[in-house]
C-alpha cells in the first residue's frame, strides 16, 4: 500500500470495492472535454478551489443559498454537471463507495491528460464534507495577492513556494475576464498609465480584448499562444512579462518564485525541474489537504447534497 504524505489516501483505494473508477471518470471527463474543451480548466479549477476550502472534500459541489458555489470566487466555475454525470455512472456500477471528493481528484488528473500534460497517480479514499460556507473561501488565492500573500495562503496549506509556481502552472490552459485584469492595463494604481511589468509590444493586445469601460465578461487566454495545451509555455510568457493576472506576472518579479519560474523553463546553469512532473506531484500533495478518510465525513448519493 502506497501511504501518500501519511494523509489516509492511497493509491488503489477502490481496487476491490469499485475497480472501474477511473475508467469511468475518464470517459466521462473525456467526452465533456471533447465537446466542450472550456470543461478541462474549469475542472482543474473546481478542484484546486475545493481543496483551499476545508480540505479536498467536494464541498464546493454543495448547492444551497450561501454554500461555497455562490460565493464570489467561484461564481464562475464550470464542469459541476460532469462530476454529476460521473458519480451518476459510478452509483450505477457500485453504489454508495466511491466519494465526490475523489471523483473531482481524479477529472482534475483526467483534464490535464486530455489537454496533452502527463497524468499522476492519484491516492485515493477522500471522504466527502458535511459543511459548505460562501464565507469559507476568504482564504482562496486571488487574483491581485502579491507574492508574500499568495506563498503565506499556500503556507497555511502546507504547501511551499515550488507547489505555488508548479500549480499555478495550471494556467497554462483556460481564460480570464477582463474585469480581473483590465485595471492593469489603464490607471494602474492611478498612474494613469498601464501596470510597468507588461511587455509594452503586449499591451495593445491586451487593450484591444479588453477595451477601457468595455464588457468585463469578455474572456481572454491566459498563456497566449498556447491555451489548449497543458504545457510550460505558460512561464516563458511570464518570463517575457505577458502574464495576464497580476498574480501571475508577480511570479516572474519577485525573485522567490523567479527562480521556480526559470527552472521549470529550464534555464541553464540552473537545475531544471520538469513542469510536468513537477505539477503531478504538487496535485498529489494539494489533493491531500485537510482530507476526511476513515470515520469522517461521508459517501454522498449526490454530490450537490449531503445525505
Amino acid at each position: 500500500m502506497t501511504m501518500a504524505a501519511g494523509q489516509g489516501t492511497r493509491l488503489g483505494f477502490y481496487r476491490t470495492s469499485c475497480p472501474r473508477v477511473e475508467t469511468i471518470v475518464q470517459s466521462v471527463v473525456r467526452s465533456a472535454i471533447n465537446s466542450n474543451p472550456t470543461m478541462a480548466p474549469g475542472l482543474l479549477r473546481m478542484f484546486f478551489h475545493d481543496c483551499f476550502v476545508n480540505g479536498c472534500d467536494a464541498s464546493i459541489l454543495i448547492d444551497g443559498s450561501s454554500s461555497e458555489k455562490t460565493a464570489r470566487p467561484n461564481s464562475l466555475l464550470r464542469g459541476f454537471e460532469v462530476i454529476d454525470a460521473a458519480k451518476t455512472q459510478l452509483e450505477t456500477a457500485c453504489p454508495g463507495v466511491v466519494s465526490c471528493a475523489d471523483i473531482l481528484a481524479l477529472a482534475a488528473r483526467d483534464s490535464v491528460v486530455q489537454t496533452g500534460g502527463t497524468g499522476w497517480p492519484v491516492p485515493l479514499g477522500r471522504r466527502d464534507g458535511l459543511v459548505s460556507r460562501a464565507a469559507d473561501t476568504a482564504n482562496l488565492p486571488a487574483f491581485n495577492d502579491p507574492i508574500n500573500v499568495q506563498i503565506r495562503k499556500f503556507t497555511d496549506k502546507g504547501l511551499n513556494t515550488q507547489d505555488l509556481v508548479a500549480l499555478s502552472g495550471a494556467h497554462t490552459i483556460g481564460t480570464a475576464a477582463c474585469a480581473l485584469f483590465s485595471y492593469r492595463l489603464y490607471n494602474y494604481n492611478n498612474t494613469n498609465g498601464p501596470d510597468p511589468t507588461i511587455d509594452p509590444a503586449f499591451l495593445p493586445t491586451l487593450r484591444n480584448l479588453c477595451p477601457n469601460g468595455g464588457d468585463g465578461s469578455r474572456r481572454v487566454d491566459l498563456d497566449t499562444g498556447s491555451v489548449g495545451r497543458f504545457d510550460n509555455s505558460y512561464y516563458a510568457n511570464l518570463r517575457n512579462r505577458r502574464g495576464v493576472l497580476e498574480s501571475d506576472a508577480a511570479l516572474w518579479n519577485d525573485p522567490t518564485t523567479q527562480r521556480f519560474v526559470q527552472r521549470f523553463l529550464g534555464v541553464r546553469g540552473l537545475l531544471g525541474l520538469t513542469f510536468n512532473v513537477e505539477f503531478g506531484r504538487s496535485m498529489v500533495r494539494m489533493g491531500n489537504v485537510e482530507v476526511k478518510t476513515g470515520t469522517q465525513g461521508e459517501i454522498r448519493r449526490v454530490c450537490t447534497a449531503i445525505n
